[in-house]
């Protein structure tokens, strides 16, 4: 069957339903195709990230290892360094002080995995709304296609196979396109679901590493100290300055 006739002659809204249809489907490969290719690069990625906190024993030596990557494992790597960057507490003070730190350390990585968590996500949305919705439109164009048809049917004054085929056939059709854009939508968001989940696995070992690197790294209060001077200038000058009249 020309799917062509339909817009030709077809009825405005079944033509409206192979519309939205289109849509959906393009919408939905296009995002599957960027989502494949971002897990490709951040799989690359993520690999030399995890490296680099795998070979880092203190945080002077993690940082400049991260300089340069924007994938989520590295950017939780610095959401912990930004964490202690900000903390204004002791950093080697006594078992209370450590135990602030690491409250105010995990406050800050965990922060850093809902981020990362809610871009990763990014697309699933569409392919649940595709897969849910798409079936239901092509069943309605089914239904209005047939409704279209007996009501021809009703003012003929002769019925032939060839009146009731076409009317009937770009119907049926219309069940068939929605099945066409739900099913890949299903299956790009249980792929992607999958893979965000194994994913997540590699975001928790790297939070648990980083972690554990500064809250054992002796010299974390001399790496530190330069740093948090530096980001506490700025709000520093700015109270001294004399107000302007």
């Amino acid at each position: 069957m020309d799917l062509f006739l339909v817009f030709d002659h077809g009825d405005g809204v079944l033509v409206g339903v192979f519309l939205t249809l289109l849509i959906m489907s393009l919408a939905t490969w296009a995002v599957a195709a960027a989502k494949l290719f971002a897990l490709i690069q951040r799989r690359r990625t993520t690999r030399d990230s995890m490296d680099a906190i795998a070979r880092s024993l203190r945080a002077a030596e993690l940082e400049p290892r991260l300089a340069g990557r924007d994938d989520p494992t590295a950017a939780l790597a610095r959401a912990g360094l930004q964490a202690v960057r900000d903390y204004r507490g002791p950093l080697d003070g006594d078992a209370q002080a450590r135990q602030r730190l690491d409250e105010a350390l995990i406050r800050g990585i965990r922060q850093a995995l809902d981020r990362q968590e809610t871009r990763l996500q990014a697309g699933q949305l569409l392919f649940a709304t595709v897969g849910s919705l798409a079936p239901f439109v092509g069943l309605f164009g089914t239904v209005w296609g047939i409704y279209g048809a007996l009501i021809d049917l009703s003012s003929a004054k002769s019925v032939s196979m060839g009146l009731v085929a076409g009317p009937l056939g770009e119907a049926l059709v219309a069940t068939a396109a929605g099945l066409a854009a739900a099913i890949p939508a299903v299956l790009f968001f249980n792929l992607f679901n999958r893979s965000h989940r194994l994913y997540r696995q590699t975001l928790d070992a790297a939070a648990h590493d980083v972690h554990s690197l500064l809250m054992n790294d002796p010299d974390l209060a001399e790496w530190a100290a330069p740093r948090r001077q530096s980001s506490a200038q700025p709000s520093t000058t700015s109270a001294s300055r004399p107000a302007e009249v």
